[in-house]
């Protein structure tokens, strides 16, 4: 099951080709010897990217997948591996 539509999907992608951006950039400030403060920030950001594509899945599952299972008297599954992965997402 994916509660994912195509706008979703499409802003999704957007964010992640940025972030794989952001990353070949890493990559090259590390070999061009760029100032480690730099590439800190760097990291940082493409992190923060990562969590908020992260988030927006994990809000569409919750709303979607979750809300169905529950509904369909199916939540507790779900909602153990919702905590499984939130037990994951939270490190």
């Amino acid at each position: 099951m994916n509660s994912l539509c195509d706008l979703d999907k499409k802003e999704l992608t957007t964010r992640l080709r940025r972030i794989e951006g952001q990353v070949r950039g890493l990559q090259r400030m590390i070999e061009e010897d760029k100032y480690c403060v730099d590439i800190l920030h760097q990291i940082n950001a493409v992190q923060g990217g990562l969590k908020k594509v992260g988030l927006k899945i994990l809000d569409k599952h919750v709303h979607g997948c979750v809300q169905r299972a529950v509904k369909e008297e199916e939540g507790d599954d779900v909602i153990n591996e919702l905590m499984e992965v939130l037990e994951k997402f939270t490190d």
